[in-house]
């Protein structure tokens, strides 16, 4: 069985590093690496960039980190979109490795 993800989009790179931090104090998680997205409205995002971070973990160390870095992103620059996998798979695991920080 694999551990639990809580995926966690943000705007902004700053607004995820606070949500990561604020999480990882929460509860016992661990980050996969985070992701990026500048959607093509960007510009009238608050802030051009989103940024996913994505924690692992068992379902209620999941569950407080994701609390924790809602409440933290909320204060910073928002939240684009929220969800949790208890139990995902083998292929879904596969893909959290993938990052758009990785490309030029």
């Amino acid at each position: 069985m694999n551990q639990a993800v809580g995926i966690l989009e943000v705007y902004g790179l700053v607004c995820a590093f606070l949500a990561a931090d604020a999480g990882c104090k929460a509860a016992n998680v661990t980050l996969e690496d985070f992701d990026k997205n500048k959607p093509g409205n960007a510009d009238s995002l608050p802030v051009p960039l989103l940024v996913t971070v994505k924690f692992r973990g068992g379902v209620a160390d999941v569950e407080a980190a994701m609390e924790a870095g809602l409440e933290t992103a909320r204060k910073v620059s928002g939240v684009v979109g929220q969800h949790m996998i208890a139990n995902p798979t083998d292929d879904t695991c596969k893909l959290l490795k993938l990052s758009g920080f990785d490309r030029s």
